[in-house]
């Protein structure tokens, strides 16, 4: 693995997933994606940093999975695993990732769910962003999938949206996602810190770490640490710029905001153990 990836901010002139969607109805993260943004995960890309840290990636067989952008599989690629794959449903936003890690990885489309990847195949598996986009099914599907892939004693690393308490109550709860889920047009399912662990455990997985921060998605001091003066800056350009995008960014912007308190991101690493 001796030779550089492409630009981590994912600079290419290949279509973003959604494209071909209005701004009016396409998944909100693409919406962002649009206008320029992209550090797309609700801790921030510290959170990332920090989940990846944990993970144990150099000299490792890492798969990611739903690598969206491609920013995370640049830092991935950073730490010099023995190899890297990325799994993706969306083959545009698999050309795009395939883009950014150039000969050092290889990209496949298809399910996280079901990867083809061999049992027992991976060092580390990571997914960010992906699993709170899934239904109970859906999740544990993933995740077991996850620590089928994984060697014993290897890493399962996620950063998603988490909701606080634990002890939320359960109708706030319900409200919440549904104003979430009309707000970024994805039936999007946030979890407790309890049940993010939980899961994990239910697909026998022991967790080591855990850490949160802020959801500050659409806070200004957040996009400037995360994208840069200049990209924060072709962000703010390009969302004043078109009506349609504004309106969502605006409307999106208003549910975070209302949310704020109750909404973190999330991450974990967890082990598959020996035996």
């Amino acid at each position: 693995m001796s030779k550089k990836s492409t630009d981590a901010a994912g600079s290419t002139d290949l279509p973003l997933p959604h494209a071909d969607r209005p701004v009016a109805s396409a998944p909100g993260h693409w919406v962002l994606a649009r206008a320029g943004k992209r550090v797309l995960r609700p801790g921030g890309a510290a959170l990332s940093a920090a989940m990846l840290s944990h993970a144990g990636l150099a000299g490792a067989d890492v798969v990611e999975l739903a690598p969206g952008l491609g920013r995370t599989a640049a830092e991935i690629i950073k730490d010099h695993p023995a190899s890297y794959t990325a799994i993706d449903r969306d083959p545009d936003a698999a050309r795009r990732v395939a883009a950014v890690v150039g000969d050092l990885g290889t990209v496949r489309q298809g399910e996280a769910a079901d990867t083809g990847l061999d049992e027992a195949s991976a060092d580390v598996v990571v997914g960010e962003a992906m699993l709170t986009m899934q239904g109970d099914k859906g999740k544990a599907a993933i995740v077991a999938e996850a620590a089928r892939v994984l060697r014993p004693g290897g890493r399962y690393a996620i950063h998603e949206l988490g909701v606080t308490p634990d002890d939320i109550d359960e109708d706030y709860y319900t409200q919440l996602r549904r104003d979430l889920a009309r707000s970024i047009h994805v039936n999007a399912r946030p979890m407790t810190a309890a049940a993010w662990k939980e899961l994990m455990e239910d697909a026998g997985l022991v967790v080591d770490w855990v850490d949160t921060a802020p959801m500050a998605l659409l806070k200004v001091g957040r996009n400037i640490r995360d994208e840069g003066l200049g990209g924060f800056l072709r962000i703010a350009r390009n969302v004043a710029a078109d009506k349609a995008l504004r309106r969502r960014v605006q409307e999106m912007a208003a549910t975070f905001k209302r949310y704020e308190k109750d909404m973190v991101g999330f991450a974990l690493v967890a082990h598959k153990p020996e035996s």
